[in-house]
């Protein structure tokens, strides 16, 4: 699996494009690659179906010639405007946006409607503060919460439109 992401990343770097995830599925039948720009010129400068296109050509001719990667489908699509977010430079790049993000392990709320009793929270709404020694800044309800890398379990952005 490490082998295949390895090669699929090199391939859609090489083309100018993120690997922002990459989905398996199917019993390893299909392959779901999700792409980003590189350098966008502006946060509205998004994937068109060109670039899904360009990725999906690429990588279906560089996986015909490895034998060992066995597949039926392949898939090319933009991250989107709700794309998650898994890498330290995913953190920084997005400061400023809002962003849900659910923890492992809950963490002591800190926000003003918290009592003594309230439970640990795992989930948290707020907007990018950037990154700091392993820990993403995310301000929820008035507070910085310093989230540790290792302990979340899912990010994505959470445009407001």
């Amino acid at each position: 699996m490490q082998d295949l992401h390895t090669l699929i990343e090199a391939t859609v770097t090489q083309l100018g494009y993120e690997l922002v995830d990459l989905e398996i599925s199917n019993r390893g039948k299909l392959l779901r690659v999700f792409i980003d720009k590189l350098k966008p010129e502006s946060i509205k400068d998004s994937v068109t179906i060109d670039d899904c296109s360009l990725v999906s050509n690429q990588l279906g001719n560089l996986l015909a010639v490895e034998n060992d990667i066995d597949y039926d489908r392949l898939e090319v699509s933009s991250a989107g405007m709700d794309r998650v977010l898994k890498k330290e430079s995913d953190f920084v790049r997005f400061t400023g946006e809002r962003a849900q993000i659910k923890l492992r392990v809950g963490i002591k709320d800190e926000s003003a409607n918290a009592t003594e009793t309230t439970l640990p929270r795992k989930t948290f709404l707020g907007i990018l503060q950037g990154v700091e020694d392993g820990f993403v800044l995310l301000a929820f309800e008035g507070v910085v919460y310093k989230l540790a890398m290792s302990n979340i379990d899912k990010a994505r952005l959470s445009p407001v439109f």
